[in-house]
Parts: C-alpha cells; sequence; structure tokens
C-alpha cells in the first residue's frame, strides 16, 4: 500500500474546522497515504483529532500518518509514524532511530532529505520507507534546499519504498522516477481537492 499520493496537512491550508470534509475529497480523488502534520498543537489536544482521522482513513483503505509525535503515535496504536529532525533541528542517528524501530511497530517512515547517509541508516534499522526532498522549490518549506533527483535511482538498491516530497505540482510530478510516493501539500489542498488528486495521480503513473 506504500505507493501513490500521500497528502500531508498544514496548519494553514487544512484548518482544523475544515480538515475531515477536505480529507474526505481527497480520499475520494484517490490519496493512498494521509499524514497528520501538526508541530505546535499539544498531544492532549491533538489525540481526539487523530483518533478519528484514523477511523476516517481506515474505512477507505488509507493509511494514517502521524508526524513526529512518537509518544502519541504509540499510545494511538497509529497506523504509521513519520520521523523527521529532533527539536534541535539535527537528523536522528543511527542508534535513536534503533530506539524509535524497537518501540514502535506500525510503519515507520524516515525524512532523509538530500542525504543518502540517513537513508542506509534508515534501512538498517528497520524503516517501512524513506522520503527524500525538496524535490523542488517549495512553497510550503521556502528555505528548504532542493535535491539532485537522481537520489531516487542511487536509493533503489537499499531496497525501500521512496517518497518525494517538496514543491510537487501537476507540472512536475512526471518528473519523478523511481519514487513510489508522491508527498503533496498546497498541490492537494488548495482549490478542487478532489480534481487535485485525480490529475496527480494520473500524471504520476504517466511519468513512471
Amino acid at each position: 500500500m506504500l505507493h501513490g499520493i500521500y497528502a500531508i496537512s498544514d496548519t494553514t491550508l487544512t484548518p482544523y474546522s475544515a480538515l475531515e470534509n477536505m480529507l474526505e475529497c481527497a480520499i475520494r480523488g484517490g490519496i493512498a497515504l494521509f499524514q497528520l502534520r501538526d508541530k505546535n498543537t499539544p498531544d492532549s489536544t491533538l489525540a481526539p483529532l487523530c483518533a478519528h482521522l484514523m477511523k476516517l482513513c481506515d474505512a477507505h483503505n488509507v493509511i494514517f500518518v502521524l508526524n513526529d509525535r512518537i509518544e502519541l503515535a504509540k499510545t494511538l496504536k497509529s497506523p504509521a509514524l513519520h520521523i523527521g529532525k529532533k527539536e534541535d533541528g539535527t537528523p536522528y542517528n543511527k542508534d535513536e532511530l534503533t530506539q524509535i524501530r524497537l518501540n514502535y511497530h506500525g510503519i515507520l517512515g524516515v525524512s532523509c532529505y538530500g542525504d543518502f547517509n540517513l537513508a542506509q541508516n534508515a534501512a538498517l534499522v528497520g524503516a517501512d520507507y524513506i522520503a527524500f526532498g525538496a524535490c523542488f522549490h517549495s512553497p510550503t518549506k521556502p528555505n528548504a534546499k532542493t535535491i539532485p533527483l537522481n537520489i531516487f535511482t542511487r536509493a533503489k538498491n537499499l531496497g525501500l519504498p521512496m517518497c518525494a516530497i517538496g514543491g510537487i505540482q501537476k507540472d512536475n510530478i512526471a518528473q519523478i522516477k523511481d519514487a513510489q510516493m508522491v508527498a503533496c501539500i498546497s498541490s492537494i489542498w488548495q482549490g478542487d481537492i478532489k480534481k487535485n488528486v485525480q490529475e496527480l495521480l494520473h500524471r504520476f503513473k504517466q511519468g513512471q
């Protein structure tokens, strides 16, 4: 199931008052994964929303992913957890990744940015997928460095599903080769959500 369009929430583009309806539209469009990404709301406040959205995703065979909330993911038994950098802005080292893998038993994804060594560590500790980006200039993260897209070809030998992220739009998604998943934010949530997902999926498949 780690294949297709991977929708990521955004506290500005997907306000919680509208998120359920927006997610339903994205599900109808054909997303395969949905990640709830929120860096600021306390776990205690976020937990009920996560539980509700987990049920919604499960009912439609969409993988629910919680971003960075390791303890909350364990408590809620979230189907998937995605981790990026620590609070100090540094990536998790191999030992830290090992501890996370030992204590969290769902699908584990790891952001590797443009660092092949991070991807190797993720593979060694038993991550279920790796993510590389930003592939293009990202309106959501304008300061993120773009990466050479050939990293996906290089990382094929690691034997893990790969996710591309960062600035991916309808007009450039076909440039993504070798990645099994494409994570999108602004290109999904602005305008006609269902149509956006359908077109992204169509063009992604064309490029494969």
